[in-house]
């Protein structure tokens, strides 16, 4: 099993200045310990599950631009776009541009998007959950043709694009990865098992993640997909170094479902510190799972 760092927690000491050097600090530390995906959150607000909305939040993809400078080989995406933040033509060029100055490391992240008072904060529509999902498989749609060689238009219920040019390509062959995030049985899945190259599910109870598997496995018969091509990550809700122990003893079980990766996030003071615990205690025996 492989490890991400997703990077959630931006009110640490320093104030503004220090969050660049902080961030980058703490994506080359994820690379050096063996970390194979490093990625932010995509919000205006911080998210109150964490803390109040008024805490630091860095826009994503210009993070992102930030740390495919100061990393090497490290993958970069979000956990996850919302639908409703960027036209899907222009995050299609975004995320291009990403895997461009990255050298092929881009991963397109990305859901229905669900924070309402962020996009009332800041005038951005928030229409209702069935036109989100609906706009969700449009623009998943329009990224696909624009790393196509198909530049011409795109003819949607809600989109309408008269010219899918992307120029220049992705350096990624075929194209970027595309993960949607999400647990939703009958729609989110399904979107998954006819769009993307993998899956993200919140590690909170084994037989549920087992249990939303095998119903993404039914969506890749429905689809004629064979479900190895599809990676299973999950995103870890605890803090691994509070019990190492037990954290592997629980990751053993979710990589006997076929988990590929778990996502942990660092929400410390120190997170360089703590990633580079996380690569001294934890990368090596998770790779042995």
């Amino acid at each position: 099993m492989e490890l991400g760092i997703h990077f959630a927690n931006f009110t640490l000491p320093g104030g503004p200045a220090a969050l660049g050097p902080v961030l980058s600090d703490t994506a080359r530390a994820a690379e050096d310990a063996g970390c194979t995906t490093f990625t932010l959150m995509d919000h205006y607000f911080q998210m109150e599950e964490f803390a109040a909305r008024t805490e630091p939040m860095l826009e994503g993809y210009t993070s992102l631009g930030f740390l495919a400078g100061r990393t090497e080989q490290i993958k970069l995406g979000l956990l996850v776009t919302g639908v409703t933040y960027r036209h899907p033509g222009l995050l299609a060029k975004i995320v291009t541009t990403l895997d461009v100055v990255s050298g092929g490391r881009a991963q397109l992240g990305i859901g229905a998007a669900w924070y309402e008072a962020e996009h009332l904060g800041y005038g951005v529509p928030f229409p209702p959950l069935s036109e989100r999902f609906e706009r969700l498989e449009e623009t998943l749609q329009i990224c696909h043709q624009m790393w196509s060689d198909d530049d011409g238009p795109y003819e949607g219920t809600y989109y309408q694009l008269a010219q899918t040019i992307c120029s220049p390509r992705p350096v990624s062959s075929p194209r970027p990865r595309i993960l949607v995030g999400g647990s939703g049985e009958r729609k989110t899945l399904r979107l998954v098992a006819r769009y993307a190259d993998a899956c993200n599910l919140f590690a909170t109870d084994l037989d549920e993640v087992a249990h939303k598997l095998e119903v993404l496995d039914r969506h890749c018969a429905d689809a004629e997909r064979d479900p190895a091509e599809i990676e299973r990550t999950i995103l870890a809700m605890a803090d691994p170094m509070g019990d190492v122990d037990g954290f592997l003893a629980s990751m053993e079980q979710y990589a006997a479902l076929g988990i590929d990766l778990v996502e942990v996030m660092p929400l410390v003071e120190d997170p360089v510190a703590w990633v580079t615990q996380m690569g001294q205690q934890v990368v090596p025996r998770l790779a042995d799972l």
